[in-house]
């Protein structure tokens, strides 16, 4: 062997070893970068799912108690908000907010941020002769059939006076997942199909999630390998799970709010527009058109509606009173901190306008001046 093959292929080796010591390197720094962008958000260099235990008594996932996660402070009964007396003051209002991530709003800057405290707030100043607290009880991931749970295990005994329910997305993705794989379009949930890298890397997540989600929005318009459905078989498990989370909160609550569910696509979009609106519902749901979306939370906001009327509960529509932009939405349901305080606005109009709600006040204002 000659001494100019060998110090070629130890040229070779070197340049290779350097190349990939160099990609390693720009890896691990942009890792680091997402990662310290993560701890400004949620205040953890690690997993989302590290702000989140275990409820002993519930078995329910619950935000960490009495953490701090970036803009994210949790009291000590793991709530996003403010600490709450237990038992309930006589002199206060309490509403309790039941939902999933778009009510406990991880992507708001701060808990003043959230609707469900802006609400509060609204309310407070409507009424400053009452004291108003709230319990946001909104945990990503929840359904409405973990909500009842929610409810009967850890929100019931704050003793309610008002319960706001704001549902739909997280049912209708499980519930339109169980059709896909009955018609054979998915083997499995989207999270669950990551590659094992995603496991560890939150950039190699981040890149797979944005690629899957580019390859969903230029199929979003194809009519093959989608889902096929009628709105009975879709909406029957969303009706009969918040029908039964409605009566349990009239149990606890004197009154009973729904919100129908608001979303940043829209039937009077342009079709790149509704693309781009529908990104994180098809990454969710890549079996779903966007005329398919479109249908299925029109459907579900017909089965709040529906639930309301039948169960005597307060109904506040006007979900498109929110702006279907990137101003207002993060991505396909959840709320900046300017759509947000629109929701806010939403909620609170409903509530002031209801007669059942300015009972509930009435009658604690009058319960307070007798007791004076």
């Amino acid at each position: 062997m000659n001494s100019s093959g060998t110090q070629s292929r130890q040229q070779s080796f070197l340049l290779g070893a350097v190349v990939l010591i160099t990609s390693l390197a720009l890896f691990g720094a942009a890792e680091l970068a997402v990662r310290v962008r993560q701890h400004i958000k949620f205040g953890s260099l690690l997993r989302i799912e590290d702000t989140y235990t275990v409820d002993a008594k519930s078995g329910l996932r619950i935000p960490v108690p009495g953490g701090s996660f970036g803009g994210i402070r949790i009291n000590s009964l793991g709530f996003r908000g403010p600490e709450l007396k237990v038992p309930k003051p006589a002199s206060t209002v309490r509403i309790a907010f039941l939902g999933s991530s778009t009510t406990y709003c991880a992507e708001v800057s701060s808990n003043e941020n959230a609707w469900p405290h802006l609400v509060a707030q609204a309310l407070q100043a409507h009424w400053p002769g009452a004291t108003v607290d709230y319990v946001n009880a909104g945990v990503p991931g929840y359904t409405v059939a973990t909500s009842l749970q929610n409810l009967q295990y850890r929100v019931a005994r704050l003793d309610p006076d008002i319960i706001v329910i704001y549902e739909g997305h997280n049912d209708l993705s499980g519930n339109s997942f169980h059709l896909a794989l009955k018609q054979g379009l998915v083997s499995g949930q989207t999270e669950e199909n990551l590659s094992w890298p995603a496991r560890y890397s939150l950039l190699w997540y981040l890149v797979q999630k944005n690629l899957r989600i580019m390859s969903q929005q230029r199929s979003a318009r194809d009519t093959e390998a989608k889902l096929i459905f009628n709105k009975e078989d879709l909406t029957a498990p969303f009706y009969t799970d918040l029908k039964s989370l409605v009566q349990a909160s009239k149990s606890v609550a004197h009154q009973v709010v729904l919100v129908t569910f608001s979303t940043q696509l829209r039937t009077g979009q342009a079709a790149e527009e509704q693309t781009r609106a529908a990104a994180s519902s098809l990454y969710y749901m890549p079996y779903m058109s966007v005329d398919g979306l479109l249908e299925a939370y029109a459907s579900y906001n017909e089965v709040v509606a529906r639930v309301a009327r039948g169960t005597g509960s307060i109904l506040i529509g006007g979900e498109n009173s929110i702006p279907g932009d990137a101003k207002h939405f993060v991505d396909s349901v959840h709320f900046t901190d300017l759509g947000s305080r629109a929701m806010a606005d939403r909620v609170v109009r409903g509530l002031l306008e209801s007669q059942a709600v300015k009972n509930v006040f009435a009658t604690k204002s009058a319960s307070l001046a007798v007791k004076r």
